[in-house]
């Protein structure tokens, strides 16, 4: 996306899964697979997440604030091991929450980020 602003289409009718506006990338992930279990939604929403970003112009070192949502909280250190292992080194860490919530079934994880383009 090399315009001023630009949309990426989500697979939910009415809604994008990234916007570009004023330098900025705004983002929302879940796994496209559905998967089974916590650690194989982290995984598969974050290969989204960072694909998007990609398209985007960004990067995950590029993002500034990311709220996670899960569907049960008692998984935040499982989750927390897929996320430290794809953020990497100190110097990509965003402001980060995470977020006890209902979500769609089956949906264990959500993740809505901010970044900056490249």
């Amino acid at each position: 996306m090399s315009e001023q602003w630009g949309k990426i289409p989500g697979g939910a009718r009415g809604r994008c899964s990234a916007v570009t506006a004023g330098g900025l990338v705004y983002a929302v992930s879940t796994d496209p697979e559905n998967a089974d279990g916590i650690a194989a939604q982290t995984t598969g929403a974050l290969r989204e997440l960072e694909s998007l970003l990609d398209e985007a112009g960004s990067g995950k070192d590029r993002i500034l604030q990311a709220t996670v949502y899960l569907a049960d909280i008692a998984d935040k250190s499982a989750m927390d091991a897929i996320w430290n292992l794809w953020i990497g080194a100190a110097k990509n860490w965003p402001q980060r929450a995470c977020v006890g919530v209902a979500l769609d079934t089956g949906c264990l994880f959500e993740i809505v980020v901010t970044a900056a383009v490249k």
